[in-house]
């Protein structure tokens, strides 16, 4: 296994770094349009840099997938491979808010092992190993218990007409912040219906799993990791009493999108 306490002094590193350049703290930063409605910045390629570095140093063996760095497909043959965004939530980056983390996890087997969230804007720092739990600053955290769906917390900005039985709570720009907020009972249910890139999730999935939520994809299906493509289609994680019927509630138009 690896020397975790050097695992967490890169992350925390990273999200320094990140902070550093960040303008919610009153600096300066460049930043551009990878595509239409995608922003990138030089700290999102300075923290990927740096954490490819670091990283590579840490454990030579391991495979690299990153979002800002070219999809080397000879990933797929190596066990164990390092799943990173270097700024998640680079929307609320460059606009100064704090809805952003650093996210790091090391897949073995298709499998997340080890996934950490850095997310210095908010002073948080979440960390799970998988089989020992997880925590959110050092503090165990449990996930969301809720067992009735109509009330479920959701961090949203706004909810469809069919889902006004849910409730809205803030909402980081970031999936993986999102994901966190069921981990640590700050939401009960976050659900996507759209193709999304392991680097946003596979960290945070093993943070929530680890707190107790359940974990998979739009359908209810389990999630994988390091896949040639690396996609899947929607994400759902929520209290385990209400993953029925947020799945058949999702079903029709999950169907329709995909």
């Amino acid at each position: 296994m690896i020397d975790r306490s050097h695992l967490e002094s890169i992350v925390r590193e990273a999200g320094r770094i990140a902070h550093s350049r960040w303008p919610g703290a009153g600096h300066a930063l460049k930043s551009w349009d990878k595509t239409p409605g995608s922003p990138v910045s030089e700290a999102d390629l300075e923290v990927d840099r740096f954490l490819k570095r670091e990283l590579g140093r840490l454990l030579p063996s391991a495979a690299w997938l990153s979002e800002e760095t070219a999809d080397d497909k000879a990933r797929t043959q190596s066990g164990l491979i390092w799943l990173v965004d270097p700024i998640d939530g680079t929307r609320d980056f460059v606009r100064g808010r704090s809805g952003w983390a650093v996210s790091v996890a090391l897949v073995s087997a298709g499998r997340p092992l080890v996934g950490m969230l850095a997310a210095p804007a908010r002073g948080e720092e979440w960390i799970a190993v998988a089989g020992q739990g997880a925590t959110l600053n050092g503090e165990t955290i449990r996930a969301s218990q809720r067992t009735e769906f109509s009330g479920a917390r959701v961090p949203t900005h706004t909810l469809p007409k069919e889902d006004s039985d849910l409730v809205v709570v803030d909402q980081p720009n970031s999936i993986a912040l999102r994901i966190a907020m069921v981990a640590a009972d700050q939401a009960d249910l976050v659900a996507t219906l759209r193709w999304g890139y392991e680097w946003d999730i596979a960290a945070a999935t093993l943070i929530a799993r680890e707190a107790g939520a359940e974990v998979t994809d739009a359908f209810g299906g389990p999630l994988a990791y390091n896949k040639h493509d690396p996609r899947d289609f929607g994400l759902l994680v929520c209290s385990p009493a209400i993953h029925a019927a947020a799945v058949e509630r999702l079903a029709e138009r999950a169907k329709a999108l995909r």
